[in-house]
């Protein structure tokens, strides 16, 4: 007997309303995708990363992981990468974290279970790097909300040092990195001003 019948049926309802508004809409994504942008965002099922800039399956390449992080030895994100920037030739390379996030908050605990441990261990060395500064903060959502921030930050500096990014820049690419935020109370996105291009480099 299928599984999860429910989903098959959501799946079919919303293929129907697809078909219903844009007749063409199956068709045209079918064609070779060509999105402007990549986005990476947490994995968090809270934070759908088309719906909340309201884009269209095809106009937003998304590698989402626990926390957002993009560490230099993680194979599957920089095969994103290299893919969005050398293949799809985006323009734009964004990296969302987002207010709430489980796996930041775990940064502040002590081990888990690995393999979990071992990705939540790029966080907290974004944690320690800014010890003094979360310290000052009042409270512990203070310094929770501010972890957010950092840890986008800190996976921004990551993507710029990348070698396909170095490599776009070299090649005078017009591609720009940026570092945005989204708040779960009011579903708003937040530019954190840390956009770099390769002319800052």
């Amino acid at each position: 007997m299928r599984q999860l019948p429910h989903l098959f049926a959501n799946n079919r309802a919303w293929a129907a309303k697809c078909l219903a508004e844009d007749p063409a809409f199956f068709a045209r994504l079918c064609e070779i995708q060509s999105p402007a942008y990549l986005w990476i965002g947490c994995a968090d099922s809270r934070v759908p990363a088309n719906q909340i800039v309201g884009m269209a399956p095809g106009e937003l390449f998304v590698h989402r992981n626990v926390g957002n992080v993009v560490p230099p030895e993680d194979p599957n994100a920089r095969s994103v990468l290299q893919y969005a920037v050398e293949t799809l030739g985006v323009s734009h390379v964004i990296v969302c974290g987002h207010y709430g996030c489980g796996g930041v908050q775990a940064a502040f605990g002590g081990p888990v279970k690995p393999p979990l441990d071992d990705w939540i261990e790029h966080i907290r060395r974004v944690r320690k790097a800014h010890q003094a500064e979360l310290d000052r903060l009042p409270d512990q959502q203070a310094q929770w909300r501010r972890l957010c921030e950092l840890n986008v930050a800190a996976q921004v500096r990551s993507v710029c040092e990348t070698d396909v990014v170095q490599a776009a820049w070299r090649l005078g690419r017009p591609l720009v990195v940026h570092g945005w935020i989204y708040d779960l109370r009011d579903g708003l996105l937040r530019d954190l001003d840390l956009s770099v291009t390769g002319s800052e480099r």
